[in-house]
């Protein structure tokens, strides 16, 4: 499926070959594309290329040359999405590059385990929800990218409030972000993906400082029965240094249903400082990626047994929370 996406109208129409247009619009925007990769090029080439050299130092022109190429598919529309909304280009050169220098000098990252993901073929990620804001769901795509030796994208399922937000919606979307449903979790499943989900959901994003690294429910283990049914290992992934970014002590409730949002939270700079309170502490983090929970081994229809789901979703959790309680202990400070 191409970005370039063409109706086909209701009635052909034959044009004789000598009255047909000698460029097509397709053609065009390929040669536009060209002209500012050639200007931009031949700048860099010349005078600007010892600037260049001085200030981006060596290498700068196989990035420039791969940034040229970009945006020369993104005019033409020469890339490729999936039936979700997926831009795998767009994904690692501007999304992850974004992202990339938050986790790796701001909260400093430290991901462990990251080997217990298989190298191909499905496999869900089941990780604790914290921080006000879900930054931890952002730095797990990331963590997983970077660290994984086949550099795997992690298919988040996602809230429906994330869907409802323009902007976010198309964002989410291109990110590889679905709707969190049985029905995506386990096509996606099916076709190979990592899939990852966060079943605390606003629960867990949400809860209050005093309670932080303390799980909530998981809900009804719906992630359970979709892993059941494609047949794919669970790796439990728990998240430490995201609960203190944004400590939350209070929540203006009344302006929240106002808002229609799950929660307006408070917190020691927020909102105080106005817009310099939305800024996260500087933690550190630890994403610690687990010993995959084998599923294969059970009939497809088990994934319609609640009892077995019920455990699976409980050994799952209390993985997670043993995890926590473990890396917690380990830590030698909130931001060191």
């Amino acid at each position: 499926m191409t970005a370039a996406r063409r109706t086909e109208p209701a009635e052909a129409k034959v044009i004789p070959i000598e009255s047909a247009p000698s460029w097509h619009p397709g053609e065009a925007r390929g040669g536009v594309a060209d002209r500012i990769a050639d200007a931009l090029g031949g700048a860099l080439a010349g005078q600007l290329g010892a600037t260049a050299t001085k200030v981006l130092g060596k290498g700068w022109e196989d990035r420039a040359a791969s940034g040229l190429g970009f945006l020369r598919r993104r005019i033409t529309g020469d890339y490729e999405i999936d039936e979700f909304g997926f831009d795998r280009e767009l994904t690692e050169e501007v999304f992850l590059s974004l992202l990339r220098p938050l986790a790796e000098k701001y909260f400093r990252v430290e991901v462990r385990g990251a080997e217990n993901i298989p190298a191909e073929g499905g496999v869900l990620i089941v990780a604790n929800h914290s921080g006000t804001v879900p930054l931890d769901a952002l730095m797990t795509q990331v963590a997983i990218h970077d660290h994984h030796p086949q550099k795997r994208h992690l298919r988040m399922l996602a809230a429906d409030l994330v869907f409802v937000l323009p902007i976010v919606n198309e964002l989410a979307r291109k990110a590889g972000h679905t709707l969190a449903c049985n029905e995506d979790a386990q096509a996606l499943l099916e076709r190979g993906e990592v899939v990852g989900v966060w079943p605390e959901g606003f629960k867990g994003i949400g809860k209050p400082f005093s309670e932080r690294y303390k799980l909530q429910r998981f809900g009804r283990g719906g992630f359970v029965s979709s892993a059941l049914r494609a047949g794919v290992p669970i790796v439990p992934c728990s998240i430490v240094g995201a609960e203190e970014t944004y400590p939350m002590i209070g929540n203006v409730r009344s302006l929240a249903r106002l808002l229609g949002l799950p929660y307006v939270p408070v917190t020691p700079t927020f909102p105080w400082l106005g817009p310099l309170g939305a800024i996260p502490l500087p933690t550190k983090w630890t994403i610690q990626f687990g010993e995959p929970i084998p599923t294969d081994g059970y009939p497809r229809e088990a994934a319609d047994d609640p009892m077995l789901v019920f455990n699976l979703a409980d050994q799952v959790r209390e993985t997670i929370q043993h995890t926590l309680y473990t890396l917690l202990v380990q830590r030698r400070s909130v931001f060191f």
